[in-house]
């Protein structure tokens, strides 16, 4: 495949290896206002021991549809550090909230009210795992690797293929694992998909708000890895119509109580909770979700709710060892690719959980209607 994107590694390689004095390269990252993500670095003098050793920086926010432009900064509040893999060292990624000017989240942070309900429900232990789908575009936005004016074979081969005309563009997948080990993030595993040129890697367990910050970090790498390669990389829940699996984020949810022995119990109680929120969720579970949740390839509708045992045609599926043993996880099955991964793991556990007061994540998101 031809490209306009080229990667001068070994020519960087040179200057990257330059001693800096103790001087810190910060990146600090955010979501913007597309749940898409941006960054921006900041020379630091001195090595932070914690996030409060971090400055708040800020950002023009109409350019990334977060602010008006009469009024366009948007403050940055840092809330985790990981290790920067691209630049090493001592240099840093920097997670951060998003603040207006008056002292009150943006529009688009829902970090901050998620992390409200995982504070007040800290005794309960919730664990998540988030599977992440994406598909690899090249930089024509022609699915990498598939022949030009036609399609690869139908699928079958492909999921957790091995050998060349089964998977597409290993490099990056591998590139990514390691990179974001190496940065901190709880990455647990990839696997190829379903569809050509699909991929999945998973995070967790992670417990509370955790789960959101490993997996926008994870994304963020991702993307920095595909540079490197003159590759885009989609999160779109149908990123190709016709007879081609979407792209979801399966999220796998416990509790304390729903490890232990006895298990179930607490198991179908939540899914019983979920039920009755369906349409709650599915209102915050992915931008044109309703391409892929249509009781095919592998999905439930999206007009129902559905729950069984290893029944991945389900809205929430109960693990076959987990239906045998009493206990474990469920998985929740409707959340698409392009999750904000705060607003999903906050409704879920609002839902199973309870709300506590000024932390409704329903009501925020109703509250902004362009999510």
């Amino acid at each position: 495949m031809s490209s306009t994107v080229v990667s001068n590694a070994k020519i960087l390689e040179k200057y990257m290896n330059l001693p800096m004095d103790g001087s810190i390269m910060a990146e600090y990252i955010w979501i913007d206002g597309t749940n898409g993500i941006r960054s921006k670095c900041k020379t630091l003098y001195k090595k932070p021991n914690s996030i409060e050793d971090l400055p708040e920086w800020n950002f023009d926010g109409s350019s990334t549809e977060q602010a008006p432009g009469n009024n366009s900064d948007v403050y940055l509040r840092p809330c985790a550090i990981y290790k920067d893999p691209f630049r090493r060292g001592d240099n840093i990624i920097v997670l951060c909230e998003c603040w207006n000017n008056d002292g009150t989240p943006n529009r688009t942070n829902y970090r901050h009210e998620c992390a409200k309900l995982m504070e007040a429900h800290s005794d309960e232990g919730i664990w998540f795992g988030i599977e992440q789908e994406y598909t690899l575009f090249d930089q024509f936005d022609h699915v990498y690797g598939w022949p030009t004016g036609g399609f690869p074979a139908p699928q079958g081969p492909y999921y957790c293929g091995v050998g060349t005309g089964k998977v597409y563009c290993r490099d990056i997948v591998e590139a990514h694992y390691r990179a974001s080990l190496f940065a901190g993030v709880k990455i647990s595993g990839i696997n190829a998909e379903v569809m050509p040129s699909q991929w999945e890697f998973q995070v967790g367990p992670c417990e509370g708000i955790r789960m959101g910050d490993d997996l926008t970090v994870c994304r963020y790498i991702l993307h920095r890895v595909a540079e490197d390669f003159g590759v885009k990389i989609s999160f779109h829940p149908k990123p190709l119509a016709g007879d081609w699996n979407g792209a979801g984020c399966h999220t796998n949810v416990s509790t304390e109580r729903m490890r232990q022995p006895g298990g179930m119990k607490y198991i179908e109680e939540a899914i019983e909770k979920l039920g009755k929120r369906h349409k709650e969720h599915i209102a915050v579970y992915g931008e044109d979700n309703e391409l892929r949740l249509t009781g095919r390839h592998e999905t439930a509708s999206a007009a129902s709710f559905s729950y069984g045992v290893a029944n991945r045609g389900a809205s929430v599926r109960i693990p076959r060892s987990v239906a045998k043993e009493g206990y474990g996880y469920f998985e929740d099955r409707r959340p698409a690719s392009n999750i904000d991964p705060y607003l999903v793991t906050g409704i879920i556990a609002e839902t199973i959980l309870g709300s506590i007061p000024d932390a409704d994540m329903v009501a925020l998101t109703k509250e902004h209607p362009s999510k």
